[in-house]
Protein backbone atom coordinates (compact mmCIF):
# COMPACT_ATOMS: atom_id res chain seq x y z
CA UNK A 1 0.00 0.00 0.00
CA UNK A 2 1.42 3.17 -1.36
CA UNK A 3 1.09 5.68 1.62
CA UNK A 4 2.70 8.28 -0.12
CA UNK A 5 1.17 12.07 0.18
CA UNK A 6 -0.34 12.40 -4.00
CA UNK A 7 -1.84 15.75 -5.30
CA UNK A 8 -5.17 14.36 -4.79
CA UNK A 9 -4.37 13.47 -1.15
CA UNK A 10 -2.78 17.03 -0.26
CA UNK A 11 -6.28 19.09 -1.78
CA UNK A 12 -7.89 16.78 0.23
CA UNK A 13 -5.81 17.29 3.64
CA UNK A 14 -6.31 20.90 2.80
CA UNK A 15 -10.33 20.71 2.33
CA UNK A 16 -10.01 18.59 5.92
CA UNK A 17 -7.94 21.45 7.24
CA UNK A 18 -10.26 24.15 5.85
CA UNK A 19 -13.62 22.50 7.31
CA UNK A 20 -12.20 21.56 10.59
CA UNK A 21 -11.36 25.73 11.02
CA UNK A 22 -14.72 26.72 10.11
CA UNK A 23 -16.27 24.40 12.25
CA UNK A 24 -14.46 23.11 14.93
CA UNK A 25 -15.64 25.99 17.58
CA UNK A 26 -13.85 26.65 20.57
CA UNK A 27 -16.24 25.19 22.57
CA UNK A 28 -16.26 22.07 21.11
CA UNK A 29 -12.03 21.67 21.61
CA UNK A 30 -12.15 23.12 25.20
CA UNK A 31 -14.66 20.38 26.03
CA UNK A 32 -12.79 17.92 24.15
CA UNK A 33 -9.51 18.40 26.46
CA UNK A 34 -12.08 18.13 29.90
CA UNK A 35 -12.84 14.76 28.30
CA UNK A 36 -10.43 11.48 29.73
CA UNK A 37 -12.12 8.52 27.92
CA UNK A 38 -14.50 8.50 24.79
CA UNK A 39 -17.87 10.31 25.91
CA UNK A 40 -18.01 13.49 25.39
CA UNK A 41 -21.11 16.17 26.50
CA UNK A 42 -24.11 15.07 24.34
CA UNK A 43 -24.84 18.53 23.50
CA UNK A 44 -21.56 19.17 22.12
CA UNK A 45 -21.37 15.60 20.57
CA UNK A 46 -24.92 16.25 18.66
CA UNK A 47 -23.65 19.53 17.20
CA UNK A 48 -20.28 18.07 16.13
CA UNK A 49 -22.30 15.33 14.22
CA UNK A 50 -24.52 17.44 12.51
CA UNK A 51 -21.66 20.18 11.45
CA UNK A 52 -20.57 16.38 10.02
CA UNK A 53 -23.59 15.14 8.65
CA UNK A 54 -24.13 18.66 6.66
CA UNK A 55 -20.69 18.21 4.48
CA UNK A 56 -21.31 14.65 4.48
CA UNK A 57 -18.73 13.04 6.78
CA UNK A 58 -20.72 11.84 9.32
CA UNK A 59 -19.55 8.24 8.38
CA UNK A 60 -15.57 8.87 6.78
CA UNK A 61 -15.97 4.98 5.99
CA UNK A 62 -19.62 4.46 5.38
CA UNK A 63 -19.96 3.89 1.55
CA UNK A 64 -21.67 6.27 -0.31
CA UNK A 65 -24.43 4.25 -1.25
CA UNK A 66 -25.63 4.12 2.53
CA UNK A 67 -25.18 7.86 3.14
CA UNK A 68 -21.41 7.58 3.99
CA UNK A 69 -18.38 9.69 3.23
CA UNK A 70 -16.74 6.99 0.86
CA UNK A 71 -13.30 8.28 2.13
CA UNK A 72 -10.67 5.70 0.63
CA UNK A 73 -8.05 4.39 2.61
CA UNK A 74 -5.07 7.25 2.40
CA UNK A 75 -8.45 9.73 3.14
CA UNK A 76 -9.53 8.03 6.30
CA UNK A 77 -6.06 7.96 7.25
CA UNK A 78 -5.72 12.05 6.75
CA UNK A 79 -9.07 12.89 8.12
CA UNK A 80 -8.41 10.51 11.68
CA UNK A 81 -4.59 12.51 11.75
CA UNK A 82 -6.20 15.86 10.98
CA UNK A 83 -9.35 15.88 13.34
CA UNK A 84 -6.77 14.56 16.07
CA UNK A 85 -4.29 17.30 15.76
CA UNK A 86 -7.09 19.86 15.99
CA UNK A 87 -8.58 18.77 18.59
CA UNK A 88 -12.00 17.69 18.05
CA UNK A 89 -14.04 15.63 19.94
CA UNK A 90 -13.49 12.14 20.13
CA UNK A 91 -15.62 9.34 17.51
CA UNK A 92 -17.87 8.09 20.31
CA UNK A 93 -20.96 6.80 18.20
CA UNK A 94 -21.34 3.28 17.94
CA UNK A 95 -24.37 3.62 15.49
CA UNK A 96 -21.17 4.80 13.43
CA UNK A 97 -18.80 2.59 14.06
CA UNK A 98 -20.68 -0.68 14.70
CA UNK A 99 -24.32 -0.44 14.30
CA UNK A 100 -24.16 0.90 10.90
CA UNK A 101 -21.45 -1.41 9.24
CA UNK A 102 -22.92 -4.69 11.29
CA UNK A 103 -26.32 -3.82 9.51
CA UNK A 104 -24.61 -3.56 6.25
CA UNK A 105 -23.57 -7.21 6.63
CA UNK A 106 -26.56 -8.80 8.38
CA UNK A 107 -29.60 -6.48 8.22
CA UNK A 108 -32.31 -6.45 6.38
CA UNK A 109 -33.21 -3.95 4.07
CA UNK A 110 -36.17 -2.63 6.34
CA UNK A 111 -33.54 -2.17 8.88
CA UNK A 112 -31.22 -0.45 6.71
CA UNK A 113 -33.80 2.29 5.35
CA UNK A 114 -35.23 2.72 8.58
CA UNK A 115 -32.08 2.98 11.15
CA UNK A 116 -29.09 4.53 8.93
CA UNK A 117 -30.29 7.50 8.22
CA UNK A 118 -31.54 8.37 12.12
CA UNK A 119 -27.67 7.37 12.52
CA UNK A 120 -26.19 9.78 10.55
CA UNK A 121 -28.50 12.64 11.63
CA UNK A 122 -28.09 11.63 14.78
CA UNK A 123 -31.57 11.07 15.47
CA UNK A 124 -30.46 7.71 17.43
CA UNK A 125 -28.12 7.66 19.69
CA UNK A 126 -26.77 3.45 20.28
CA UNK A 127 -25.18 1.61 23.60
CA UNK A 128 -24.16 -1.65 23.53
CA UNK A 129 -25.98 -4.13 25.65
CA UNK A 130 -22.75 -7.40 25.42
CA UNK A 131 -21.06 -7.76 28.96
CA UNK A 132 -22.85 -8.93 32.14
CA UNK A 133 -22.29 -9.51 35.49
CA UNK A 134 -19.57 -12.85 35.59
CA UNK A 135 -20.13 -12.84 31.19
CA UNK A 136 -17.79 -9.99 30.16
CA UNK A 137 -14.67 -11.85 28.34
CA UNK A 138 -16.37 -14.98 28.31
CA UNK A 139 -19.29 -13.65 26.57
CA UNK A 140 -21.09 -16.48 25.10
CA UNK A 141 -21.84 -17.39 29.23
CA UNK A 142 -24.42 -14.99 28.93
CA UNK A 143 -27.30 -15.50 30.67
CA UNK A 144 -29.85 -12.32 29.77
CA UNK A 145 -33.08 -14.17 28.52
CA UNK A 146 -35.45 -13.30 25.99
CA UNK A 147 -38.65 -15.49 25.92
CA UNK A 148 -40.82 -16.00 22.90
CA UNK A 149 -44.12 -14.34 22.68
CA UNK A 150 -46.07 -14.23 19.65
CA UNK A 151 -44.40 -11.94 17.41
CA UNK A 152 -42.11 -10.51 20.40
CA UNK A 153 -39.79 -11.43 22.75
CA UNK A 154 -39.65 -10.41 26.74
CA UNK A 155 -36.01 -9.82 27.92
CA UNK A 156 -34.93 -10.21 31.46
CA UNK A 157 -31.47 -9.75 32.81
CA UNK A 158 -29.22 -7.57 33.26
CA UNK A 159 -25.93 -5.87 30.86
CA UNK A 160 -23.04 -3.91 32.62
CA UNK A 161 -20.34 -1.68 31.65
CA UNK A 162 -22.70 -0.54 29.04
CA UNK A 163 -21.09 3.19 27.70
CA UNK A 164 -23.68 5.83 27.21
CA UNK A 165 -26.78 3.49 27.65
CA UNK A 166 -27.71 7.29 29.91
CA UNK A 167 -26.95 9.18 27.07
CA UNK A 168 -28.67 6.74 24.64
CA UNK A 169 -32.00 6.03 22.67
CA UNK A 170 -31.34 2.61 21.30
CA UNK A 171 -29.40 -0.49 22.06
CA UNK A 172 -27.98 -3.52 20.46
CA UNK A 173 -28.08 -6.32 22.68
CA UNK A 174 -27.20 -10.08 23.22
CA UNK A 175 -29.47 -12.15 24.41
CA UNK A 176 -30.29 -15.73 25.03
CA UNK A 177 -33.51 -17.49 22.79
CA UNK A 178 -32.55 -21.07 23.53
CA UNK A 179 -31.20 -21.80 26.98
CA UNK A 180 -31.28 -25.56 26.64
CA UNK A 181 -28.67 -25.17 23.57
CA UNK A 182 -25.74 -27.64 23.07
CA UNK A 183 -22.75 -25.48 23.20
CA UNK A 184 -22.59 -22.07 24.70
CA UNK A 185 -22.41 -19.61 21.64
CA UNK A 186 -25.58 -21.12 20.20
CA UNK A 187 -28.98 -19.85 21.23
CA UNK A 188 -27.58 -16.37 21.58
CA UNK A 189 -29.96 -13.56 18.98
CA UNK A 190 -28.55 -9.96 18.31
CA UNK A 191 -31.80 -7.64 18.81
CA UNK A 192 -32.07 -4.14 18.52
CA UNK A 193 -34.09 -2.32 21.11
CA UNK A 194 -36.01 0.58 19.92
CA UNK A 195 -37.55 2.11 22.95
CA UNK A 196 -34.60 2.87 24.93
CA UNK A 197 -34.94 3.17 27.82
CA UNK A 198 -39.07 1.91 28.32
CA UNK A 199 -41.05 0.43 31.65
CA UNK A 200 -39.04 -2.09 32.69
CA UNK A 201 -35.57 -0.70 31.65
CA UNK A 202 -33.52 0.57 34.71
CA UNK A 203 -30.64 2.51 34.36
CA UNK A 204 -27.80 2.47 37.15
CA UNK A 205 -24.49 5.16 36.65
CA UNK A 206 -21.02 3.55 37.76
CA UNK A 207 -18.88 6.08 38.26
CA UNK A 208 -15.50 5.76 37.35
CA UNK A 209 -12.23 5.96 39.01
CA UNK A 210 -11.82 9.13 37.12
CA UNK A 211 -14.96 10.50 38.49
CA UNK A 212 -17.10 10.35 35.60
CA UNK A 213 -19.72 8.68 34.44
CA UNK A 214 -19.07 6.95 31.45
CA UNK A 215 -20.76 3.51 31.90
CA UNK A 216 -23.47 1.93 33.88
CA UNK A 217 -25.52 -1.18 34.38
CA UNK A 218 -29.02 -2.08 32.27
CA UNK A 219 -31.72 -4.01 34.50
CA UNK A 220 -34.51 -5.46 31.90
CA UNK A 221 -38.04 -6.85 33.90
CA UNK A 222 -40.46 -7.88 31.31
CA UNK A 223 -39.62 -5.72 28.16
CA UNK A 224 -41.20 -6.20 25.17
CA UNK A 225 -39.46 -6.36 21.90
CA UNK A 226 -40.80 -7.13 18.38
CA UNK A 227 -39.15 -10.06 16.74
CA UNK A 228 -38.81 -8.04 13.61
CA UNK A 229 -35.88 -6.04 15.55
CA UNK A 230 -33.84 -9.35 15.36
CA UNK A 231 -30.86 -9.27 13.09
CA UNK A 232 -29.92 -12.41 11.66
CA UNK A 233 -31.78 -15.83 12.11
CA UNK A 234 -33.11 -16.48 15.89
CA UNK A 235 -29.87 -18.17 17.65
CA UNK A 236 -27.33 -17.37 15.65
CA UNK A 237 -26.57 -14.24 16.63
CA UNK A 238 -23.25 -15.20 17.88
CA UNK A 239 -22.42 -15.14 14.07
CA UNK A 240 -23.55 -11.32 14.24
CA UNK A 241 -21.83 -10.68 17.48
CA UNK A 242 -18.57 -11.69 16.24
CA UNK A 243 -18.75 -9.36 13.02
CA UNK A 244 -19.71 -6.26 15.21
CA UNK A 245 -16.98 -7.02 17.32
CA UNK A 246 -14.12 -6.94 14.91
CA UNK A 247 -15.00 -3.03 13.59
CA UNK A 248 -15.43 -2.49 17.30
CA UNK A 249 -11.90 -4.08 18.12
CA UNK A 250 -10.45 -2.85 14.96
CA UNK A 251 -11.47 0.88 15.44
CA UNK A 252 -10.75 1.02 19.09
CA UNK A 253 -7.07 2.18 18.94
CA UNK A 254 -5.87 4.97 16.61
CA UNK A 255 -3.22 5.22 14.99
CA UNK A 256 -3.36 8.84 14.47
CA UNK A 257 -4.66 9.44 18.36
CA UNK A 258 -1.85 8.21 19.73
CA UNK A 259 0.60 10.07 17.26
CA UNK A 260 -0.79 13.36 18.47
CA UNK A 261 -0.56 12.13 22.18
CA UNK A 262 2.78 11.40 21.90
CA UNK A 263 3.29 14.35 20.32
CA UNK A 264 2.01 16.32 23.30
CA UNK A 265 3.79 14.06 25.90
CA UNK A 266 7.06 15.56 24.19
CA UNK A 267 6.08 19.13 24.37
CA UNK A 268 5.02 18.55 27.82
CA UNK A 269 8.46 16.54 28.49
CA UNK A 270 9.84 19.83 26.87
CA UNK A 271 7.99 22.31 29.90
CA UNK A 272 8.61 20.06 32.69
CA UNK A 273 11.46 20.02 34.85
CA UNK A 274 13.81 17.02 36.30
CA UNK A 275 14.68 17.09 39.84
CA UNK A 276 18.41 18.60 38.78
CA UNK A 277 16.41 21.60 37.11
CA UNK A 278 17.19 20.43 33.52
CA UNK A 279 14.35 19.80 31.34
CA UNK A 280 12.84 16.31 31.14
CA UNK A 281 12.95 15.98 27.46
CA UNK A 282 16.67 15.99 27.82
CA UNK A 283 16.89 13.26 30.27
CA UNK A 284 18.68 10.29 28.61
CA UNK A 285 16.38 7.68 30.35
CA UNK A 286 12.87 9.33 30.14
CA UNK A 287 13.60 10.15 26.56
CA UNK A 288 14.54 6.99 25.68
CA UNK A 289 11.22 5.89 27.09
CA UNK A 290 9.42 8.21 24.77
CA UNK A 291 11.94 6.69 21.78
CA UNK A 292 10.46 3.18 22.87
CA UNK A 293 6.92 4.42 22.76
CA UNK A 294 7.54 5.89 19.41
CA UNK A 295 8.45 2.66 17.69
CA UNK A 296 5.33 1.29 19.26
CA UNK A 297 2.86 3.90 18.06
CA UNK A 298 4.04 3.43 14.61
CA UNK A 299 3.39 -0.01 14.56
CA UNK A 300 -0.01 0.92 15.34
CA UNK A 301 0.11 2.74 12.97
CA UNK A 302 0.70 0.91 9.63
CA UNK A 303 -1.67 -2.29 11.62
CA UNK A 304 -4.06 0.17 11.08
CA UNK A 305 -3.26 1.27 7.62
CA UNK A 306 -3.51 -2.88 6.80
CA UNK A 307 -6.71 -3.11 8.55
CA UNK A 308 -8.36 -0.24 6.29
CA UNK A 309 -7.47 -1.59 3.53
CA UNK A 310 -8.95 -4.61 4.30
CA UNK A 311 -12.30 -2.84 4.76
CA UNK A 312 -11.72 -0.96 1.45
CA UNK A 313 -11.45 -4.04 -0.28
CA UNK A 314 -15.14 -5.44 1.13
CA UNK A 315 -12.73 -7.62 3.69
CA UNK A 316 -13.35 -8.31 7.15
CA UNK A 317 -10.37 -7.19 9.71
CA UNK A 318 -10.35 -10.71 11.13
CA UNK A 319 -7.66 -11.30 13.76
CA UNK A 320 -5.95 -7.58 12.55
CA UNK A 321 -8.85 -6.62 14.51
CA UNK A 322 -7.48 -7.92 17.60
CA UNK A 323 -3.30 -7.13 17.06
CA UNK A 324 -4.48 -3.43 16.72
CA UNK A 325 -7.16 -3.54 19.69
CA UNK A 326 -4.29 -4.95 21.73
CA UNK A 327 -1.24 -2.97 20.63
CA UNK A 328 -3.36 -0.12 20.59
CA UNK A 329 -4.93 -0.15 24.25
CA UNK A 330 -1.05 -1.10 25.37
CA UNK A 331 0.74 1.26 24.07
CA UNK A 332 -2.06 4.55 25.10
CA UNK A 333 -1.76 3.59 28.66
CA UNK A 334 2.50 3.61 27.76
CA UNK A 335 1.57 7.13 27.06
CA UNK A 336 -0.67 8.22 29.64
CA UNK A 337 1.55 6.85 32.39
CA UNK A 338 4.58 9.06 31.19
CA UNK A 339 2.72 11.82 31.43
CA UNK A 340 1.98 10.90 34.98
CA UNK A 341 5.73 10.53 34.94
CA UNK A 342 6.80 13.86 33.40
CA UNK A 343 4.34 15.83 35.78
CA UNK A 344 5.56 14.50 39.20
CA UNK A 345 3.72 15.76 41.95
CA UNK A 346 0.89 17.64 40.30
CA UNK A 347 -0.64 14.26 39.27
CA UNK A 348 -1.60 14.16 43.34
CA UNK A 349 -4.49 16.76 42.94
CA UNK A 350 -8.08 15.40 42.01
CA UNK A 351 -9.91 19.18 41.47
CA UNK A 352 -13.05 17.14 39.67
CA UNK A 353 -14.79 20.84 39.34
CA UNK A 354 -11.74 22.21 37.62
CA UNK A 355 -12.61 19.53 34.82
CA UNK A 356 -16.16 19.83 34.57
CA UNK A 357 -17.72 21.86 31.46
CA UNK A 358 -18.77 25.09 31.88
CA UNK A 359 -17.05 25.42 35.76
CA UNK A 360 -14.54 28.43 36.50
CA UNK A 361 -12.25 26.50 38.85
CA UNK A 362 -8.97 26.92 38.04
CA UNK A 363 -7.04 24.25 37.97
CA UNK A 364 -3.79 22.88 40.35
CA UNK A 365 -0.70 23.73 38.19
CA UNK A 366 -0.34 24.13 34.72
CA UNK A 367 -3.32 23.38 32.45
CA UNK A 368 -1.33 21.08 30.73
CA UNK A 369 -1.68 19.03 33.98
CA UNK A 370 -5.32 19.00 34.89
CA UNK A 371 -6.48 16.06 32.56
CA UNK A 372 -2.99 13.45 32.92
CA UNK A 373 -4.47 11.91 35.99
CA UNK A 374 -8.15 11.20 34.45
CA UNK A 375 -6.57 10.04 31.34
CA UNK A 376 -4.49 7.49 33.48
CA UNK A 377 -6.89 6.32 35.67
CA UNK A 378 -9.58 6.23 32.23
CA UNK A 379 -7.35 3.83 29.74
CA UNK A 380 -6.37 1.63 32.68
CA UNK A 381 -9.78 -0.15 31.51
CA UNK A 382 -8.61 -0.18 27.94
CA UNK A 383 -7.11 -3.09 28.09
CA UNK A 384 -10.29 -5.31 29.26
CA UNK A 385 -13.12 -3.31 27.84
CA UNK A 386 -13.79 -4.60 23.81
CA UNK A 387 -12.09 -7.86 24.78
CA UNK A 388 -9.60 -8.04 27.49
CA UNK A 389 -5.83 -8.76 25.97
CA UNK A 390 -6.00 -11.78 27.31
CA UNK A 391 -9.06 -12.58 25.00
CA UNK A 392 -6.97 -11.20 22.19
CA UNK A 393 -4.14 -12.97 22.24
CA UNK A 394 -6.43 -16.27 22.61
CA UNK A 395 -7.50 -15.34 18.94
CA UNK A 396 -4.39 -14.10 17.77
CA UNK A 397 -2.83 -17.57 18.79
CA UNK A 398 -5.64 -19.54 17.13
CA UNK A 399 -6.29 -17.50 14.09
CA UNK A 400 -2.78 -16.62 13.50
CA UNK A 401 -0.57 -19.33 14.71
CA UNK A 402 -3.25 -22.12 14.75
CA UNK A 403 -2.53 -23.07 18.48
Amino acid sequence: MDLAMREEDVAFRDEVRAFLKENLTDDLKAHAKLTPGILADQDLRVEWLKRLHKRGWAAPSWPKKYGGAGFNVMQRFIWASECSAAGAPAGSNMGLSMVGPTLMGHGTKEQLDHYLPRILDGTDWWCQGYSEPGSGSDLASLQCKATSDGDDYIINGTKIWTTGAHQSNKMFCLVRTDPNAEKKQQGISFILIDDFPAEGIKIDPIITLAGDHEVNQVFFDDVRVPKKNRVGKENEGWTVAKYLLEFERGGAAHGAALRNALNRLRAMADTEQTGGGGKLIDDPAFRRKIDETEVEVTSVEFTEHRIMSQLSNGQNPGAAASIIKLKGADTNQKITELAVEAIAYYAQPDVIEARTWGANVPPVGPDHTLMVMPKYLNTRAQTIFGGSNEVQRNIMAKAVLGL
